[in-house]
């Protein structure tokens, strides 16, 4: 319309021609639509926000439900993606994903989903830790990663979540105490201790499945979960 009008009448009234200068019109057509798909990417975010927070903070019943283990797991990222994004001290720490054909597991989701958001928030910790007093070109070299894999066991009867990072991992006497309570390798006052305990009992006491750990030093850490796709009466 402001194209067929300035066609049109290519000559304006001073007050006219005074406003378009006031207001910066051209400028203003330009940003405008910029300024509206801006909007609607602001907009679809919240909804996938909303959804995940949904998702991971659905509230269990006195007894398990039909889960998807990767909406679970992909709320879990989007919650934790603040965190993964490049900083002033580290670049963007990227996740790989290899999902399997899983069914849907009988279990308490919401409790699942405080395993799998401890369980990436460690690996980021250790991620970063890993890097202090490193350069940017010495952590370009080796790029911090997080793989997420899940797969069905061959009997059908178990679904297997691996989350592995590519950070400094552990000693044998740490990864020893890793599911103790109170057990941190955190300074003081920086961590409780009780996450990794915590985790295992939800999926060990809670779910009737285990909770290990793969780690060596210079190799990284490997969580894998097991958890029977149908709980026991």
């Amino acid at each position: 319309m402001i194209d067929l009008y300035q066609e049109k009448y290519p000559i304006t009234d001073p007050d006219i021609h005074f406003e378009i200068e006031a207001i910066d019109l051209e400028y203003l057509r330009e940003d405008l639509p910029k300024l509206i798909i801006s909007m609607q990417e602001g907009v679809n975010r919240l909804k996938e926000i909303s959804t995940s927070l949904r998702i991971f903070s659905r509230t269990d019943s006195d007894r398990p439900i039909s889960f998807n283990i990767h909406q679970g797991l992909e709320s879990t990222l989007l919650i934790l993606k603040h965190r993964l994004k490049a900083n002033a001290t580290r670049p963007e720490i990227a996740v790989v994903t290899d999902y399997g054909d899983l069914p849907a597991v009988e279990c308490y989701a919401e409790q699942l989903n405080q395993v799998f958001i401890n369980l990436l928030a460690n690996a980021i910790n250790a991620l970063e830790e890993s890097v202090q007093g490193c350069s940017f070109e010495e952590m370009k070299v080796n790029p911090h990663r997080i793989e997420i894999r899940t797969q069905l066991s061959e009997d059908g009867q178990q679904v297997l979540i691996h989350i592995a990072d590519n950070g400094p991992g552990m000693t044998p006497d740490v990864k020893a105490c890793i599911f103790n309570q109170s057990f941190t390798t955190k300074a003081l006052g920086k961590g409780t201790g009780l996450g990794l305990a915590i985790a295992r009992q939800i999926v060990v006491e809670k779910h009737g499945g285990n909770l290990y750990c793969c780690s060596q030093i210079g190799q990284g850490a490997e969580f894998i979960i097991e958890l029977p796709v149908r709980q026991q009466a």
